[in-house]
């Protein structure tokens, strides 16, 4: 389809991500279109590699996976685009247009996909009802005893839950936690 149309000239082909790597620096085309799922190396792989090699070329990636969690390590990865493969010729035509161009372009469901994701994340939190009460009360400069005189809870027991918040808030210490929870409006702002 793409070497049919006017104005694209198809420079290469890889049957799988590996060949991809050795093809695309070679080639260094103005676009290239990476499937997620690639056999012997992953897309978002081959793009994290390439990116920094071929910085002029505009990756885009085209898969079946809509999930959010893909679309945006493709997207930090260094892809310009993402598109489903149920797209027609023509919205292909468009998007290779628009990222070549520089834009980044995403498929109507990769943006329903984030923007449902974006709205759970906003909703939702790992924390339980108790943590979110100790990160408060971190929040508000208590240190560990005047959480315990707070809550009338033991010592053991703010350690624990400190030690849950950091870990499901993939924080290294309070300050962090507690800045990660203002952030994504876990706790009243200060």
């Amino acid at each position: 389809m793409i070497a049919a149309e006017s104005g694209f000239d198809l420079v290469g082909e890889a049957a799988d991500g590996e060949e991809a790597l050795r093809l695309l620096p070679r080639l260094a085309p103005d676009v290239a279109i990476v499937d997620l799922m690639m056999p012997r190396l992953d897309g978002v792989a081959l793009i994290q590699r390439l990116h920094p090699v071929l910085p002029q070329t505009r990756f885009l990636v085209l898969t079946n996976l809509v999930d959010p969690a893909h679309i945006r390590r493709a997207m930090e990865a260094g892809a310009t685009g993402y598109l489903s493969k149920t797209a027609s010729p023509q919205e292909l035509v468009t998007v290779i247009l628009r990222a070549r161009s520089g834009s980044r372009v995403l498929s109507p469901e990769a943006t329903d996909a984030l923007v449902a994701s974006s709205r759970h994340s906003a909703t939702s939190s790992p924390l339980t009802a108790r943590e979110l009460e100790l990160l408060a009360l971190m929040s508000r400069g208590l240190n560990n005893q005047e959480i315990c005189a707070e809550l009338g809870i033991a010592l053991p027991t703010v350690k624990f839950h400190i030690t849950n918040i950091l870990a499901k808030l993939d924080v290294d210490n309070r300050t962090e936690a507690v800045l990660k929870a203002l952030k994504h409006k876990l706790v009243p702002p200060l």
